[in-house]
C-alpha cells in the first residue's frame, strides 16, 4: 500500500506524516507500507521546518534527506490512498488527477470511519463516507510560525490518527485491496507524547 500525504507547503505535517509510516513500516517489517508527501504550494527543495524534524525524531522516525515537493498528479496516480491534512486539500487533489476522489481523505476522516466501522480497507473507507457524513470540520493545523509545543500537538495529533489507521490497513497490503472482505474492530490506543516503539508496544499487547 502506498500512502501519499499533502499538505500545503510540505515542511510540516505532510512530513511528518510521511516519516512516522515509513518508522512505523520498519518498525513491522512491511515491505509493502511505503510512503510519500507533497505540497499544493510546495516550498520546493526546502527541508522540513527544524521544529518538524525534532517533532519527527520525538515520534521515533527521520527526517534525514527530505526535501519539500510539489504535488503532481503522477504522484496521485501511483497512491493507493491520499491523505490530506484539510478538507479544502483533499477537495484540491481530486481536481489533480481523475478518478482520486474515492482513494482521498482527510487523515481524520479516514481515521474516524476506520474507528466506527472497523474498515479494513480504502474500498471500505469509500463505501461508508457518505452514511458517515460529518458536520464539524476534519483538519490538522499547520503550526507553521507557532511554538515548540504547537508542534509537538500536532505530531502528536498526526500520530493518533495514524497509527490506527495503518493498523487497520496496512496488514492487508499484500493482498489486493479490493479483495479484503474482513471487517473486524479496530481498536485505538492512547497515543499521547511516547515514541512509536511504547505505541507499538502497547498495541502488541492486546
Amino acid at each position: 500500500m502506498h500512502v501519499l500525504f499533502v499538505c500545503n507547503s510540505n515542511v510540516c505535517r505532510s512530513v511528518i506524516a510521511e516519516r512516522l509510516t515509513r518508522a512505523y513500516a520498519i518498525d513491522n517489517s512491511m515491505t509493502a507500507l511505503t510512503a510519500e508527501s507533497a505540497g499544493t504550494r510546495a516550498l520546493v527543495g526546502f527541508p522540513p521546518e527544524p521544529l518538524a524534524a525534532e517533532a519527527i525524531a520525538g515520534l521515533g522516525g527521520d527526517a534525514t534527506g527530505f526535501k519539500a515537493r510539489k504535488l503532481k498528479a503522477d504522484m496521485v496516480d501511483r497512491a493507493d490512498l491520499i491523505l490530506t491534512m484539510t478538507e479544502s486539500l483533499r477537495d484540491q487533489v481530486g481536481e489533480i488527477a481523475f478518478g482520486a476522489g474515492p482513494r482521498t481523505f482527510t487523515l481524520a476522516e479516514a481515521h474516524r470511519i476506520a474507528k466506527v466501522t472497523g474498515a479494513k480497507s480504502i474500498a471500505a473507507l469509500h463505501y461508508a463516507r457518505n452514511d458517515l457524513a460529518y458536520v464539524a470540520r476534519e483538519n490538522v493545523a499547520d503550526p507553521i510560525g507557532l511554538s515548540p509545543e504547537a508542534f509537538i500537538d500536532v505530531a502528536d495529533r498526526i500520530a493518533e490518527l495514524l497509527f490506527p489507521l495503518l493498523a487497520a490497513l496496512a496488514p492487508h497490503a499484500q493482498t489486493k485491496l479490493s479483495e479484503v472482505r474482513e471487517q473486524t474492530g479496530l481498536v485505538i490506543e492512547p497515543r499521547g507524547a511516547a515514541p512509536l516503539s511504547t505505541f507499538l508496544a502497547a498495541n502488541r499487547r492486546h
